[in-house]
């Protein structure tokens, strides 16, 4: 019984699919967990509560208040109560109300009180699947940390053959199981991150910067949080945003916030990841007032900012681990393994704008991992979410 133990929040929308959430239930209740039926008003017209009521030895919860008596379901209490909630089927409906927090419905103020993982079985027609908002609201949710269950290709309901059917029982059950088998490899450790650019005041309209979209670090310090770790996020001006448990964000613009933010966190953390593009550079003087074009030559006389990394690395005590980055165009391994030695660090990241796909402002990246006596591992093109997974790999590698 390998769920035995484990509380289940299961949810079932209005898809002719959701006969196979019954098979599922029952698949949950032989493996030992407890299992609450949360359905929709929609859902209801496809499989009765009575049904899965039977199955669950469980009241089936649809509405908000019970009928009349003044009793009423917290959704609070439900998603403190749950190990996993498992949406299945998700009707493209639902997902949308998940991405876009519409809260019109018990199983969706119960998704959005969840503190548990969420997993996603969606089931539709194919042509409602692929569709442009449905790909996005998908897109939306993953982003959020809700794990899909990739529904399979076939038959349809409506006759036609493609991507839609929402996956087995069996097989979205083994993901339940893989999840909650899951060890959270970095329990009661702490670290910082710095992500993003920082932006250097000029005059009060202008100001020195980068490209840097913050992606990267955002993607690490969410990595971070699904190991179990808590976060501190020190944020560079990004558009980016994260909503995943575990991370605190502070945000900042110049490198001299960003030095202070970091070096009052870095004492009180395990490691630090120094993600950040920060500015080498600052003016020497910032104008109280804009600067009027004239007709002749603007010199702007600019002075160091404080090198953070170099900074943690004399504070760094033995037991803390320090990662640093590297956006090179030139003499790119000579000039990350110099930067490994001089801040010591435990590790370097090292980019190259030589490769394509590579560097700001995109969503993949391409890296290697450079390490004290000369080592290096060289990773293939892959997603920043990808990327983030194989550096907190070594971090989990040194840390242990």
């Amino acid at each position: 019984m390998r769920l035995k133990g484990k509380n289940i929040i299961l949810g079932i929308t209005g898809s002719i699919a959701a006969y196979k959430a019954a098979m599922l239930l029952r698949l949950f209740i032989k493996e030992g967990a407890e299992v609450q039926v949360v359905i929709t008003p929609a859902g209801k017209e496809f499989i009765t509560p009575v049904t899965l009521s039977a199955l669950s030895n469980k009241p089936v919860i649809s509405e908000f208040f019970g009928a009349n008596d003044g009793s009423w379901n917290s959704h609070v209490d439900l998603g403190l109560w749950a190990d996993v909630m498992v949406i299945a089927p998700a009707t493209a409906s639902t997902l949308g109300k998940m991405a876009n927090g519409i809260a019109d419905n018990m199983l969706i103020t119960t998704y959005l009180s969840a503190k548990c993982p969420v997993m996603v079985a969606p089931a539709m027609d194919l042509d409602m699947f692929a569709h442009p908002s449905t790909q996005r609201n998908i897109s939306i949710i993953k982003e959020y940390g809700n794990i899909i269950v990739e529904p399979g290709e076939g038959e349809l309901a409506s006759g036609l053959e493609g991507k839609g059917r929402m996956e087995e029982p069996e097989k979205i059950l083994e993901a339940v199981v893989h999840q909650l088998e899951v060890k959270k490899k970095l329990l009661n450790k702490s670290y910082l991150v710095t992500a993003g650019p920082t932006f250097e005041k000029i005059d009060p309209v202008r100001f020195i910067g980068n490209y840097s979209s913050g992606k990267m670090g955002y993607a690490i310090a969410e990595e971070l949080a699904e190991q179990g770790a808590e976060v501190t996020l020190v944020s560079g001006p990004v558009s980016v945003s994260t909503t995943k448990p575990g991370i605190k964000v502070v945000k900042v613009e110049s490198a001299e916030e960003m030095y202070t933010a970091s070096v009052d966190c870095f004492s009180e953390s395990d490691g630090a990841i120094m993600c950040a593009a920060v500015a080498d550079f600052t003016p020497a003087k910032k104008e109280e007032q804009k600067t009027k074009r004239g007709k002749e030559n603007w010199e702007i006389e600019l002075t160091p900012t404080k090198d953070i990394a170099a900074e943690l690395g004399k504070l760094k005590a033995e037991a803390q681990l320090l990662v640093g980055f590297a956006l090179e165009t030139n003499d790119e391994i000579t000039n990350a393994q110099n930067k490994l030695q001089k801040k010591n660090l435990d590790f370097i990241v090292l980019n190259s704008l030589q490769d394509e796909g590579a560097g700001f402002g995109v969503d993949t990246n391409k890296i290697t991992i450079l390490e004290k006596g000369n080592k290096s591992t060289e990773f293939e093109l892959k997603s920043k979410v990808d990327v983030a997974k194989d550096i907190v790999a070594k971090i989990i590698e040194l840390n242990n």
